[in-house]
């Protein structure tokens, strides 16, 4: 399984936003993250950058 981590750039550094990230959905401004686990998280963002090879998304706060 590759599950990707994602994070929100803050002051010009990534914070972790949640790990193991298995599903992104973007609707308008925001994000909803659901990890392996089921938890879910949604943020005000949009999306920057995923690296599949790093595991890693970053959002930017909208």
């Amino acid at each position: 399984m590759c599950e990707a981590h994602a994070y929100i750039l803050k002051n010009g550094k990534e914070e972790k936003v949640m790990e193991s990230v298995d599903l992104v959905e973007l609707e308008g401004d925001e994000a909803r993250l659901v990890n392996i686990f089921g938890e879910q998280k949604t943020i005000k963002a949009s999306l920057k950058l995923y690296s599949n090879s790093e595991g890693k998304i970053v959002f930017e706060p909208v």
